[in-house]
């Protein structure tokens, strides 16, 4: 999946695409074209605090 800055240039690739929001992240699926995958917003992985 690629990391796109705008998310409404990645819906207008193709008639298929569905946006869809899954855990903070919008992704862009597209059945037909799988290669038009792509996701914004990808969260920071969380510190570990030391015991």
């Amino acid at each position: 999946m690629k990391v796109v800055a705008s998310i409404k240039q990645a819906k207008l690739r193709h008639r298929d695409c569905q946006v869809v929001k899954r855990r903070g992240r919008v992704y862009v699926i597209c059945k037909t074209e799988p290669r038009f995958k792509c996701v914004q917003g990808r969260t920071k992985p969380k510190r570990k605090n030391k015991g």
